[in-house]
């Protein structure tokens, strides 16, 4: 027996060590916690793209109506941090007024915000797609007073199936009275009138430093130069 130990001790080392290698290479355990965490996010990164995680790795797609990709599309309108899940109170008012739900008769702006504060939760500040529908169920008995239920909240989702935020165009700048008499330059007197030429361009440093004149007319002299050019040598005849 010690003959044995004696001969198999090394083998047995060296096994003992490629193990041990093998060990290292595999990574660590993670905690349930976090494994847990990471399935979330799948998830949600899953849904976001329209698919859902099935059995085995499975991969099954999720019907997303025409009602709530509006949803979505208002959801995210103006916030980059937005998941697209929630519409909050601005944004519900612009979905209502772009997709022509308040109509200035029978639904305003302000029903359209009565409407939002009593289907939201007391601590939240936004509404999720089934609140959604529950508004606009609401506002479409309204709006659709003739027609059933059913067939005014029909009524009221095929004006906003589809739909996406209307984004206007660059606002101009309104002339104001009082802006345009303070810039125009016609109208400077005193030294605020001989920093500008007559097209209303400003002279720069001429127009703050009086500047000594040397050619040695009188200042508004009308023929100046012309001294000069009497005074130039006539050509010789040929």
């Amino acid at each position: 027996m010690e003959g044995s130990h004696a001969t198999t001790g090394p083998n047995n080392g060296e096994e003992f060590k490629v193990q041990t290698a093998k060990h290292n290479n595999h990574a660590p355990m993670r905690p349930p916690s976090e494994q847990s965490k990471d399935r979330a996010q799948k998830r949600l990164s899953a849904e976001s793209n329209g698919v859902s995680e099935g059995g085995a790795g499975a991969r099954t797609p999720v019907e997303v109506t025409a009602l709530e990709e509006a949803f979505r599309r208002f959801a995210v309108h103006g916030d980059t941090r937005a998941t697209g899940k929630e519409l909050h109170g601005k944004n519900w008012s612009k979905l209502c007024k772009d997709c022509s739900v308040i109509d200035g008769k029978t639904i305003t702006l302000t029903d359209v915000d009565i409407v939002f504060s009593k289907v939201k939760k007391k601590s939240c500040r936004t509404i999720t797609f089934n609140e959604f529908k529950e508004a606009l169920t609401e506002l479409s008995r309204k709006r659709f007073k003739e027609k059933s239920n059913d067939e005014a909240a029909e009524e009221v989702f095929k004006l906003i199936e589809g739909k996406s935020p209307i984004i206007a165009g660059v606002t101009r700048a309104v002339a104001s009275p009082t802006v345009s008499r303070l810039t125009d330059t016609t109208k400077f007197t005193g030294s605020h009138k001989a920093r500008f030429d007559e097209t209303g361009r400003g002279k720069g440093k001429a127009g703050r430093v009086d500047v000594l004149d040397k050619s040695g007319y009188v200042s508004g002299y009308k023929h100046k130069g012309s001294y000069e050019k009497k005074m130039q040598p006539r050509p010789k005849p040929e």
